[in-house]
């Protein structure tokens, strides 16, 4: 089991599932159901948004085209980690940021992902507590 000190990258999964911005709604929906995935990583080289499966049923339910790129439902700027952050950072990262999904980003580029159900897995005392709104200096993104 890790402790809350150890690093993100013992729990990260890698490598990150990534697509392209231009990408329809209806191949990210067939990518996130076909691996049995929650999240997207948008952008290859450089990570420029992420995409949930939350954002696909949102458009669903808003009755968007489903032939639109998801650089229009993908969320951006994007909160981030590195992969030396403790675990302890990630989850207080997520909570005050309200996010599930951490990428782990080296260079501007996703290695990796780490999410609440891989710290809950692991981190069984720890809570985290969920912020109403995300931190006002988020509004950029967070590099590192």
């Amino acid at each position: 089991m890790a402790e809350r000190d150890a690093n993100v990258e013992t729990l990260m999964s890698s490598p990150v599932q990534t697509i392209a911005p231009d990408a329809t709604i209806a191949e990210a929906a067939r990518i996130l159901a076909d691996e049995g995935i929650g999240s997207l990583v948008v952008g290859d080289e450089q990570l420029t948004g992420i995409v949930t499966e939350s954002d696909i049923v949102e458009a669903v339910a808003d009755e968007l085209d489903p032939s639109q790129p998801i650089s229009e439902i993908m969320s951006d700027p994007v909160v981030t980690i590195q992969r030396t952050d403790s675990l302890q950072v990630a989850a207080e990262r997520m909570g005050h940021n309200s996010v599930k999904k951490l990428p782990v980003v080296e260079g501007g580029a996703a290695i990796g992902i780490i999410t609440t159900t891989d710290l809950a897995l692991h981190l069984p005392d720890y809570q985290v507590s969920m912020a109403h709104q995300a931190e006002p200096d988020i509004v950029d993104g967070e590099w590192e």
